[in-house]
């Protein structure tokens, strides 16, 4: 679906582009990249060197199923990684930017944290000698955009120099980022109506056609492509939220919530996606992304609508301390000196990222009350584990660790 028209582009507008910042957006999405556009050479820049090495190592820092086998193609060939921010900026004719923007917890001001990004605004001022299309991948507040031109021009070399800012947040999900990189839901680009931004947005479309269907790649203004992130990723927490309350009705009134799952699915206009009660949702985007829509609604005076999407969160937290007391409840109200073996540590599936995870919530619940905690994730480093729980047990291998907590007590939790 295309909501902006777009001129099609008579020759490639580019043959190298960046991406500043190597982390779970950035990595990815520019392997992806250079494994579909051969043509382009590809550089991911970052000023985290033990990042940077890395990705150039045998280990990388993150997993997502096919990602190593991209790398495997693309690296040393059209994608490179390295700490020369610099040099990636002067020679790539479209920037992409995938730096942190976590929630802010500092200052009179909610929302994000978006120093990183100003940063990055400057720098690329500071270091480009011609035009250059800026593009949005990090998740941010709408307008952006705006404050990443202004910064740009007040700092720019020369007056003729134009850096078109447009947007096109990623839509990943962790576990499935390959598979969402090469059969993409939609494309979400978004760029000012003038001339210079739609020419930039078609620069854009120009790269992603190379393996997306144009009628999957969406083009729309720049303030509904830096909102719609956070609308959709607020969309998919809510839901997650409904089915969890639904689930403590269900649990006091002897209803089964998968049957009740299944009776709302099977209406189409609601449909089946996202209605597994759980623990709650975690990961690094789904919170944020929320607290950021509350900032937003709360900055333009509008608190009916920042408390309806608070109340989104109130119940994913809601959800994990019940899960936490009904472990406790189960093992007649007392957990102290008990073995308890919690198998999953990472927010989900299919990944080692450990951020905002439930499990955590659940085990610093089981912690205080005195549990021993014997613990396996596939993925995750038992560094990171004991990071958080030093006195935790870690082991690689499920069946040893069931093992070990059934032999040293009757308390087994899975």
């Amino acid at each position: 679906m295309e909501f902006r028209s777009t001129k099609t582009q008579k020759k490639p507008p580019m043959k190298t582009l960046c991406c500043i910042g190597a982390g779970y957006v950035g990595g990815p999405t520019m392997a992806v990249i250079a494994y579909k556009c051969s043509q382009i050479q590809v550089h991911v820049v970052d000023v985290d060197e033990r990042r940077i090495e890395a990705w150039n190592s045998d280990r990388l820092p993150i997993f997502e199923p096919g990602l190593q086998e991209i790398m495997d193609k693309v690296r040393g060939v059209n994608l490179f990684f390295s700490t020369d921010v610099a040099g990636a900026i002067h020679r790539s004719e479209m920037i992409f930017i995938a730096v942190n923007t976590p929630t802010k917890d500092f200052g009179q001001l909610g929302g994000y944290d978006l120093s990183a990004y100003e940063s990055v605004a400057r720098t690329i001022a500071e270091y480009s000698e011609h035009s250059k299309i800026i593009v949005e991948k990090s998740t941010v507040p709408v307008t952006t955009a705006d404050k990443m031109r202004f910064i740009i021009d007040a700092n720019k070399k020369r007056s003729d120099i134009v850096m078109e800012v447009i947007s096109n947040p990623e839509f990943l999900a962790e576990g499935t980022a390959i598979r969402d990189l090469e059969q993409p839901d939609r494309i979400l680009i978004g760029g000012l109506d003038t001339d210079s931004g739609n020419s930039a947005v078609s620069a854009l479309v120009w790269l992603y056609e190379h393996w997306v269907d144009k009628s999957k790649i969406l083009t729309t203004g720049l303030y509904s492509a830096e909102i719609g992130k956070l609308a959709s990723n607020a969309f998919l927490a809510q839901r997650i939220s409904s089915i969890n309350s639904l689930s403590a009705l269900c649990e006091l009134t002897g209803a089964n919530i998968s049957e009740v799952a299944k009776v709302i699915g099977t209406d189409k206009r609601i449909g089946n996606k996202f209605l597994n009660a759980s623990v709650g949702f975690g990961g690094s985007c789904l919170e944020k992304d929320i607290k950021g829509l509350v900032y937003l609604c709360e900055y333009y005076k509008l608190p009916e609508v920042a408390e309806y999407w608070k109340q989104v969160i109130i119940m994913n937290n809601f959800q994990k301390e019940r899960f936490a007391k009904n472990i406790q409840t189960t093992m007649f109200g007392n957990v102290k000196g008990k073995n308890i073996c919690i198998l999953g540590f990472a927010f989900k599936k299919d990944t080692g990222d450990i951020r905002e995870s439930s499990a955590i919530h659940v085990c610093k619940f089981l912690v205080e009350e005195g549990a021993h905690l014997f613990v396996y994730d596939p993925k995750v480093l038992d560094t990171d584990i004991t990071r958080i729980f030093p006195t935790a047990s870690c082991n690689r291998d499920p069946y040893t660790c069931l093992l070990y907590t059934s032999d040293a007590a009757d308390d087994l939790l899975c």
